[in-house]
């Protein structure tokens, strides 16, 4: 009796019909997306877009940590290379530069001469327009066939889906620019 008793608590606690885990409202299944995921207006982030799943995603610029080398056993035997061992080398921060001993009359001759330097590329933070612009699109909506000299778009906002680097590259240039 005291088994029976034991198995029938057993079905029902992970059938879920017994469980108070599972919240009101959903089925018990379950899922990747989390269904709280708070929208823009109750977070303190503003990243120019309307919906938290219209932003994108950029994959990072460097390996997971979780891709080391040596989780294997046999990486652990074999060892790191020696290439592989400098690749993670970072300089000294507080390293002296080599070239500070260097006399000031010898280092004039390390210098680029006026001349070198080009007045059209100037280097300033704002040349391009400070503002990325979003996704482009002509003044027909891409409806008719194109028969215009200029390339003419309006800045649509920001894409769904992460911007290509040809799109990130794009930025807004004022009129008086």
């Amino acid at each position: 009796m005291l088994a029976r008793g034991r198995a029938a608590w057993h079905r029902e606690s992970v059938s879920g019909y017994e469980n108070d885990s599972t919240p009101e409202g959903s089925d018990g299944e379950y899922s990747l997306d989390p269904d709280d995921q708070l929208q823009p207006e109750d977070t303190l982030d503003d990243r120019g877009v309307d919906d938290v799943l219209d932003e994108g995603y950029s994959p990072p610029d460097c390996a997971p940590k979780g891709a080391v080398h040596g989780l294997t056993a046999q990486e652990m035997r074999e060892g790191e290379t020696l290439d592989e061992k400098l690749s993670e080398e970072e300089p000294d921060v507080g390293a002296s530069d080599p070239l500070d001993d260097i006399a000031a009359d010898e280092r004039r001759d390390w210098r680029s001469h006026e001349s070198d330097t080009d007045d059209e590329f100037v280097e300033d933070a704002d040349q391009v327009g400070g503002r990325r612009a979003g996704r482009l699109l002509a003044p027909d909506a891409g409806d008719y066939r194109d028969d215009e000299a200029e390339a003419v778009a309006t800045d649509c906002g920001i894409d769904g889906a992460g911007a290509s680097a040809e799109e990130a590259a794009v930025h807004v240039v004022g009129d008086e620019d």
